[in-house]
């Protein structure tokens, strides 16, 4: 099957264009960050922008919805592709006249970047199951997700590198470059037709369509499902990755920053890994059991992972080692069961969402899973600072283990009751379902 897709002209296109642009986007992530701790040597500045990255997503998400149900998907990723190329150099020919970038000017671009990004993935998510059959989906999610963990992995390799021997310009130049290359690939993508929910393009079909997309994620409880889901696990499951365990192996462990890196690259190859093992079982089992399985399995691994900072496990070995060793081993097995989820969740949104709703649907599950972060990271940091590490690590566990209870059935029954909530919503799209809400 793999085969079949590589095959596939448009998906293969789409897939490279995708590369080049991730990668250039990883690596300068990862430069300026550099740059901001060198030129301010403050974490919390850096820390602020990304978080100031967040609200183009709160204010343009809802209209990037829409826009990218409007558009012809092919011009839009070519446009907004050429156009953050474009944005770069400019921003690269200012640094190259005045030697520096002002904490201003980096605030602007990421907030430039974002909007931009936003409106893309508006597009692009309509985009992949409109050139690949709908029995490929799954496989086609699961070398997407290979390919963009691939990218997360090389960039702060390739960005260090870049950063300690060229310095910030060549890494704005090279992601500059990696989207105009994209947008050059993508002039090739042959992609069909989607069929529209209104030819009428100005502020009160806006409005109408708008209110229906809303209406759709109203109507039908699958949907619903997943967002509620997404949110939570990225709720939980960002700040324990980002702060817990960050915090577990140097507060607690007192491990060094090449223990750090291992245990990062250990979580990046599992991704890079887990499509490759669960592919092809996944084709053959129902998409809600195996989320089901997988999420009772991860809050399972995060309980396990609170006893490696109890005074038992501790004091085993020398320097905590066996505490370390023992993170990593679960660490790495909860990495293939998140990736098994997320290449689910894809492959369930573009099987029951009808592709005219695309983009206003993954706009929304974007936006809510988005904001879920940085609030989770901002109150388990608190927790973290009052309470006892193994204390906090269950209460990660606790919640995402009551969210799959509390949605086990919803999930169980999704391919069917999201056929049959389309159904209904087919049938009552005449008019009625822009009123409703």
């Amino acid at each position: 099957m793999t085969k079949k897709l590589l095959k596939n002209k448009n998906f293969s296109i789409l897939i490279i264009g995708n590369f080049m642009s991730l990668l250039g986007s990883n690596i300068q992530q990862f430069v300026l960050s550099l740059y901001v701790l060198d030129k301010t040597g403050s974490a919390t500045l850096f820390a602020s922008m990304l978080a100031i990255s967040i609200l183009p997503r709160i204010i343009f998400s809802p209209i990037a919805g829409v826009f990218g149900d409007w558009f012809d998907k092919k011009k839009s990723i070519v446009l907004l592709d050429t156009l953050n190329g474009v944005l770069l150099l400019g921003f690269a020919a200012i640094f190259f006249f005045d030697g520096d970038l002002s904490l201003g000017l980096i605030y602007l671009l990421v907030i430039l970047l974002e909007v931009t990004e936003i409106f893309f993935h508006s597009s692009m998510s309509a985009v992949l199951p409109s050139v690949v059959e709908k029995e490929d989906y799954l496989e086609a999610n699961s070398l997407r997700s290979i390919i963009v963990s691939f990218g997360q992995l090389m960039g702060p390799v390739l960005g260090a590198l870049i950063y300690g021997g060229f310095g910030l310009l060549l890494a704005i130049l090279i992601n500059a470059i990696s989207f105009l290359l994209s947008a050059i690939s993508e002039l090739f993508i042959e992609i069909p037709k989607i069929k529209q929910a209104t030819n009428k393009k100005n502020f009160s079909s806006f409005k109408k369509d708008f209110v229906s997309g809303l209406q759709i994620i109203k109507n039908s409880k699958s949907i619903r499902t997943i967002i509620a889901l997404a949110t939570i696990i990225n709720f939980s499951i960002s700040p324990f990755y980002a702060i817990g365990m960050i915090y577990v192996l140097k507060e607690i462990l007192t491990v060094g920053n090449i223990q750090i890196g291992f245990y990062q690259s250990c979580l990046t190859a599992s991704m890079i890994i887990a499509p490759i093992i669960v592919t092809s079982k996944l084709k053959k089992a129902k998409l809600g059991n195996v989320l089901n399985i997988s999420f009772i399995a991860v809050s399972i691994l995060i309980a396990l992972i609170s006893l490696s900072t109890t005074q038992f496990m501790l004091g085993l070995g020398n320097n905590n080692n066996v505490s370390y060793i023992y993170i990593i081993v679960l660490v790495f097995i909860m990495g293939l069961f998140i990736t098994t989820v997320n290449i689910g969740i894809y492959t369930l949104v573009q099987k029951i969402v009808p592709l005219e709703y695309m983009g206003r649907t993954s706009t929304v599950l974007g936006l809510l899973a988005t904001i879920a972060i940085p609030i989770g990271q901002i109150l388990f940091g608190i927790l973290y600072d009052n309470l006892h590490s193994s204390i906090v690590i269950l209460i990660n566990a606790s919640i995402i283990l009551i969210a799959v209870l509390f949605f086990y059935n919803s999930l169980k029954n999704i391919k069917s009751e999201a056929e049959t909530d389309f159904q209904e919503i087919s049938n009552r799209n005449g008019g009625e379902l822009a009123n409703e809400f």
